[in-house]
């Protein structure tokens, strides 16, 4: 990504990664899934200001309660219960949705070191 051709501001990329909102609430019996959402979004700013001087941009992601293989194996049931946590929406994220922030963040090239919650206003319970 370094190689590659800087635009006029001198963007050459973005590195987009994902943590969880179990970065910020880890749940009972979750403390090595929890840390290790907190180290990805520990470490956002730190390499963004590390790539700065190359043009490159790092962003994270935490998403919340999504529609996602894993969860699709879950009865339904459980599936609309979980939904039903979310504050608004209340439902599971669609993988569109995800998509749409990260296109959102790499068109706006001020986005540099941040960590965006994408989680209808969940906050997990313990």
């Amino acid at each position: 990504m370094s190689q590659n051709k800087p635009d006029p501001d001198g963007h050459r990329g973005l590195v987009v990664n994902t943590a969880s909102v179990a970065a910020f609430e880890g749940q009972v019996g979750q403390a090595a899934y929890s840390a290790s959402k907190g180290g990805i979004v520990g470490m956002t700013l730190p390499i963004a200001r590390d790539l700065a001087p190359l043009g490159i941009r790092v962003v994270t992601v935490a998403p919340g309660l999504f529609s996602t293989p894993l969860l699709a194996g879950l009865p339904e049931r459980v599936r609309n219960f979980l939904g039903q946590q979310v504050p608004f929406p209340s439902r599971l994220g669609h993988p569109a949705e995800y998509a749409h922030l990260v296109q959102a963040l790499v068109e706006n090239p001020m986005i540099n070191g941040e960590v965006v919650r994408l989680d209808g206003a969940l906050r997990m319970q313990p």
